[in-house]
Parts: structure tokens; C-alpha cells; sequence
């Protein structure tokens, strides 16, 4: 599987002036390729380097390799373009969103990425240094570092093109690399329904809980400090809030990271797979009130993604089941609860901590404890042709809490 590891270059003051200057010429040679295929209506990387090869190579002094890779750059971006506008990722046909996206074309900013290959972009890995292509020479022993895992990932499998990225005043590469996956367990024990939510980001089948509260009132604060700088209006001002952009999100990465590790790992140890809800479209479906409206376009949908290539690598299987009512139905029974109830003494079904009310109950039987996920569970149990009863997955729960809490696990 394709993985990408980003280490962070360390150049001379000189070196990051020839740097900076490289991406700032290659865009602008991206801007003059894209207007030629806009305008020409050319799709073919070919078709389109025929047309723009010389241009490139004496109006903005690209070397052979470079005036490849910018036409490359331009192809795929209008690729990626044409598949969104497919997909329906950027609006109805006619819709505003669409044409404004379409009707243009595609611009580069002025230090965007720029993909290199192995002409132009080598690696010594024992020097822990580079050599780049510039325009304003080829540059040797460049320094570049990162963590121990990700050199030693990058020093075995490093496969295909690296892209120089320019991101907050720093350097970095980010090169692909093609690591072995693990083989798949195509024969369970059982699986592990994992329910993703606002208020708790996500509730295993085993009753772990990962709370959403702290993230929230991180947010919180993260549009409170934005709203206050916004509302001085001054360069000093306007600095800080560059220097702010993107915290919140790599915070949230940072979470769903660790969330989706856990979840794996109890997957790969306890010999089960991992059943997710398909919550694509969702936002489509729903139109939330004006207070809802940050809470749900700040959910954290990339949980899913984590969960889905950190399985592969673990080989791990994953499976996606319908979310209708998920959450509303008894483990045991199969009963749905379509709505909540009202009578005094009643628990909230919503609750992750509730006890089901269901007709177990009024046939005298005692309720099971039950968390949120379960219904993902016995949904994949039921289509896989499992039992309901096939394994007491709560004895693998991970332990949480203090020491009482462990004592008494």
C-alpha cells in the first residue's frame, strides 16, 4: 500500500532563496499551461507538452525534467477537477459553486507543491541530505531530518515522485512510499462496531468511549480567538492569524489519529475486524439550524479514512454497513426504538450508558448494558452469517480510568 512520509528540510538562507524562486517560476509556468489547456480544451499530457514544451523551456528557463513534471502537475489538476464535477462534489449542474469552479482556469498559488522525480530529486539517505534541481543550479546536501520511523520508511520503500512543499516558513518533502501490507485476516473471530458521533467521536462495541468534549471546547476557543483578532484589523493582527490557520485541523487529525490506532490495535490483538457505519452523503441529507452549522461541517469525517488504510496495513478487515437505525436497536432482541421515550423513569436510548428498554424487559428478563456501536456489530454478524452470541468481545475492552478502575478490571 501507498504511504507518504513527509520529512522536513533544513537549508542554508541561501538555499531557501534558490528554492523559494524555483516554485515561484514553476507556478507561473503551471498558470501559463493551464490557460493553453482551458482555452484549448486539451486533456492529453502529450498533446498538451507538444504545445507548451518550448514555451516552458525558453520563456521560463525549466530544465527538460521540470518542464515534464509542471505539465504533469497542470494534467492531474484538471483531472481531479473533472472527477469532482462527476461526483457531484461541487454542486448540482448550473449551481453557482460549480460554474465557478469550471468556468475558469485552474490557478496555481504562488508556492504551491511541486512534484520532482528521481532525475531531478536524489536521496543519500546514510548523509540524511538531497540533491534538488533549482533555478539556480542543481543544489547538493541539503539537509533534511524527520522521525525515526519515517526515515527508516523512507530509506526502504520509497517509490515514485517527492513534492517540495513550502508550508508556514518551513520546508518539506514528501516522498511516496510503497510499504508491504500484512496479510488480511479473511476469517474473523468477530468484529468491533465503531460509532462515530459529535458529542463522542467515537463508541466501540466493547464500551470504549472516546469523548468529543474536549475537542469541542477546543474549537470553541480556536473561533472565540479568531473572532477577536478579526475583529482588530490591523497587519499585526492579520499575521497572527496566518500563523493560527490549520491548528485546529491538525489538532483534530492529531485525535482521530490516536482513535483510530486504538481501534486497530484491539482489532489486530483480539484476532476481529472493524465494522464502520456508511455515513457518505450525510451532510446532504440533513439540513442543520443555524447553531448546528459549525458543529456539523467541523465533524471529523477523516476517522474513517484512518480507520481504513491504518487497517489495511495492520490487515485488518474492515466492512461498511448501513447506519439506519443503528443506534436504536436492542442487541438482543433486534427491537428499534423509532422514538424516544417519554415516560418518567425512561432512559435516553442516545445515552451511551443506558440500559435498553426493550421487550426483554416486559417479559420479565433482565436489560443488558449496551454502548453505542453494537448495532454496527450485529449488523456485520447477521450478514456474515455469525451469531448474534459468537463472542464476548467485552473481555478485551481496554481498561480505562484510574487505579480503582483497573483493580476492579
Amino acid at each position: 500500500m501507498k504511504v507518504v512520509v513527509q520529512v522536513r528540510l533544513l537549508p542554508s538562507p541561501d538555499e531557501a532563496v534558490a528554492l523559494a524562486a524555483t516554485l515561484r517560476t514553476v507556478n507561473q509556468a503551471a498558470n501559463a499551461v493551464s490557460e493553453v489547456a482551458f482555452n484549448g480544451g486539451v486533456t492529453s499530457r502529450n498533446d498538451l507538452q507538444k504545445v507548451v514544451y518550448g514555451r516552458l523551456r525558453g520563456e521560463f528557463g525549466l530544465g527538460a525534467q521540470a518542464a515534464v513534471r509542471t505539465v504533469k502537475k497542470v494534467v492531474d489538476a484538471y483531472a481531479t477537477l473533472r472527477g469532482s464535477v462527476a461526483a457531484g462534489l461541487l454542486g448540482a449542474p448550473g449551481s453557482s459553486r460549480r460554474q465557478r469552479a469550471a468556468g475558469k482556469p485552474i490557478a496555481f498559488r504562488r508556492h504551491a507543491a511541486q512534484p520532482f522525480d528521481d532525475r531531478i530529486l536524489s536521496w543519500q539517505h546514510s548523509a540524511g541530505t538531497v540533491s534538488i534541481w533549482t533555478v539556480a543550479g542543481r543544489l547538493k546536501h541539503v539537509r533534511f531530518t524527520g522521525a525515526t520511523e519515517q526515515l527508516s520508511t523512507l530509506a526502504k520503500f520509497r517509490s515514485g515522485e517527492s513534492d517540495l512543499v513550502f508550508r508556514a516558513g518551513k520546508w518539506f518533502l514528501a516522498a511516496v512510499c510503497e510499504v508491504p501490507a500484512e496479510p488480511l485476516n479473511a476469517d474473523p473471530v468477530d468484529w468491533i462496531g465503531v460509532d462515530r458521533g459529535i458529542v463522542n467521536l467515537a463508541t466501540t462495541s466493547d464500551g470504549h468511549n472516546y469523548s468529543g468534549r474536549r475537542l469541542a471546547r477546543y474549537r470553541r476557543w480556536q473561533a472565540h480567538k479568531k473572532a477577536e483578532l478579526q475583529a482588530k484589523r490591523t497587519q499585526s493582527a492579520t499575521r497572527r492569524l496566518k500563523r493560527r490557520a490549520k491548528r485546529e485541523a491538525r489538532h483534530a487529525a492529531h485525535i482521530n489519529h490516536k482513535i483510530s490506532k486504538d481501534c486497530v490495535a484491539v482489532a489486530k490483538r483480539t484476532g476481529r475486524g472493524i465494522a464502520l457505519e456508511e455515513l457518505r452523503g450525510i451532510r446532504d441529507r440533513v439540513r442543520p439550524c443555524r447553531d448546528q452549522r459549525a458543529a456539523l461541517s467541523s465533524w471529523p469525517f477523516q476517522l474513517d479514512r484512518y480507520i481504513t488504510y491504518k487497517a489495511e496495513r495492520a490487515g485488518v478487515p474492515v466492512i461498511k454497513v448501513d447506519a439506519a437505525y443503528t443506534s436504536q436497536m436492542c442487541p438482543r432482541c433486534g427491537h428499534i426504538w423509532e422514538e424516544q421515550p417519554s415516560r418518567p423513569g425512561h432512559l435516553l436510548l442516545s445515552s451511551v450508558r443506558a440500559r435498553w428498554s426493550c421487550r426483554l424487559r416486559r417479559r420479565g428478563q433482565r436489560a443488558q448494558p449496551c454502548t453505542l456501536g453494537v448495532g454496527s456489530r450485529q449488523r456485520t454478524r447477521t450478514a456474515r452469517g455469525l451469531s448474534p452470541q459468537t463472542v464476548d468481545a467485552t473481555r478485551d475492552r481496554p481498561v480505562v480510568g484510574g487505579s480503582r478502575e483497573r483493580d476492579k478490571a
